[in-house]
């Protein structure tokens, strides 16, 4: 595709973006930018949360790590089922029932001040890390993709992606979001869909012919209890998919803010309840997309993309999609696919970081009420220019120390795990002002236990022979080979830290 198609797709697919943000941002005043007035139809909600649930990361890699562990992924899809009725049995009826704009007012109301403000600035800290590196993807995608050819510099590129978000959420806020995120998991599913179609046309097979073929049947295992070291063991992805969904989802005021757009409980249920089930067939899709990726790179002798010195499974969708000579349309399907899946999480990213911060930390409800739309404007133009800063910042950072920072903000999930779980399950108060320090230290521990095995095998140099980096790095490696290695289960670990830290400042007086 020339840069010029791509450039009239992006600006194709943005107007309509922004022709639904003008049906919707009619009115907008803050309950609708905050809540849509709870008039939200949950089965819409449901439809758009499974694009918020994924992003462009999950667009190309998904299907890059069939290569590795296979279809292992979906132990980890079938924990965040039971995560997911968890949230619909307990987090959503606590929700309604004290009628909060942001989820974490219940940390108020349960322990205090400092617990609400602590809780809320994790998310802040989470959100602002994680939609930032987003961003950055899609930055470095829409600047290698197009922008570079126009001369366009990337931190140019940073600010017009980021604007064009500013743009369509504006007015309308969450109620946007809710049709937006709609029409991008539309365009991301059927993106996959098409690109299915396509390849297995090219290979002339039928969808149910590739399921049942010899080739499918090596890639397609799903099932793993042989090694409870290996990362693909079943206990470690289930058990991590479930907290990973609880936390996630039902503790990120960037999911549940969608899901409190719903006119009743009943229907927030429902919302939940579709969308679990949802997630379990659009992953084993995007799975299926992953291993007829490979079958194809085989049959036709391609080589898997090599950057930074190392294989790159991940990049082989956008290879074979838009280098590999299978026409128009799947390089048409793959961009606004990419483009949809990366926006959809970053869009809603803003509009609950707005709310969270106008809520949390400016009391903008408590504010006179001809104060607060403007407020709330000032808010959703100051968290857009912190995001571009970030992303800014991110391209000057080296790759790995990009990674770093990404893994680091799904640490900070583990304290909001522990003060919910607290609240919840027990029925103790706490020293409200040490709140922090347990949040901090429990991020702190658990960092320091998934580096137990490489300070281990650095202290007695047990390095891997042929390796040619540094002695850290590859006490890492041998650490990772030889020793037992966390994954997914580090989440409710970290969040048991935090537990018992408020246990430790726990009062003795009871509610």
């Amino acid at each position: 595709m020339s840069t010029a198609s791509i450039l009239l797709l992006i600006v194709g697919y943005f107007s309509i973006l922004i022709l639904i943000s003008y049906a919707t941002g009619r009115d907008d005043s803050n309950d609708v930018f905050f809540k849509a007035k709870r008039q939200s139809p949950w089965y819409v909600v449901a439809f758009g949360m499974i694009g918020a649930s994924l992003s462009g990361v999950t667009f190309i890699s998904v299907p890059g790590i069939v290569g590795g562990e296979q279809f292992a992924y979906m132990q980890g899809v079938f924990g965040f089922f039971v995560g997911y009725i968890f949230i619909m049995t307990v987090l959503i009826p606590l929700y309604y029932k004290l009628n909060v704009t942001s989820i974490y007012q219940y940390l108020e109301q349960r322990f205090g001040f400092m617990s609400y403000k602590t809780g809320a600035f994790f998310f802040l800290l989470s959100r602002v890390t994680g939609a930032s590196f987003r961003l950055f993807l899609v930055a470095i995608a829409m600047q290698y993709i197009v922008f570079k050819e126009l001369g366009v510099p990337f931190w140019l590129t940073g600010v017009i992606s980021i604007a064009l978000i500013w743009l369509y959420t504006n007015r309308g806020g969450i109620k946007t979001i809710v049709w937006t995120d709609t029409l991008q998991t539309l365009a991301m599913l059927v993106s996959v869909c098409v690109a299915i179609y396509l390849i297995n046309s090219k290979l002339e097979w039928s969808y149910f012919d590739f399921l049942n073929s010899n080739e499918f049947n090596k890639r397609g295992k799903i099932f793993f209890f042989d090694d409870p070291n290996a990362k693909v063991y079943f206990w470690k992805y289930f058990i991590g998919g479930i907290f990973i969904a609880i936390t996630m989802t039902g503790l990120d005021q960037d999911m549940m803010q969608k899901n409190l757009t719903c006119k009743n409980p009943r229907e927030a249920k429902k919302n939940i309840f579709s969308m679990a089930t949802l997630l379990i067939i659009v992953n084993f899709v995007f799975l299926s997309l992953g291993a007829l990726l490979f079958i194809y790179s085989e049959k036709f002798n391609l080589t898997i993309p090599f950057l930074d010195g190392r294989t790159r499974t991940d990049l082989l969708f956008p290879e074979i999609a838009m280098n590999q000579g299978l026409g128009t349309g799947l390089a048409i399907t793959f961009l606004i696919g990419l483009i949809a899946a990366a926006y959809s999480s970053a869009d809603s990213a803003l509009t609950s970081l707005t709310t969270s911060f106008s809520v949390d930390f400016l009391n903008i409800d408590k504010k006179p009420v001809e104060a607060q739309k403007p407020l709330r404007k000032k808010v959703h133009i100051g968290v857009s220019i912190l995001l571009i800063i970030v992303v800014l910042l991110f391209n000057m950072l080296e790759g790995n120390v990009v990674g770093n920072l990404f893994k680091f903000a799904t640490f900070t999930y583990g304290p909001l795990l522990g003060l919910f779980a607290f609240g919840i399950l027990t029925q103790y108060n706490i020293k409200d002002k040490y709140v922090w320090m347990v949040g901090l230290i429990s991020i702190v521990l658990t960092y320091c236990i998934t580096q137990i095995p490489t300070y281990y095998a650095f202290s007695e140099q047990l390095f891997l022979e042929d390796c040619t980096k540094s002695n850290w790095e590859c006490a890492a490696l041998y650490a990772q080979k030889y020793f037992y290695n966390f994954h997914w289960e580090i989440l409710p670990i970290n969040g048991l830290i935090t537990f018992m830290g408020l246990f430790a400042i726990k009062k003795k007086s009871i509610l």
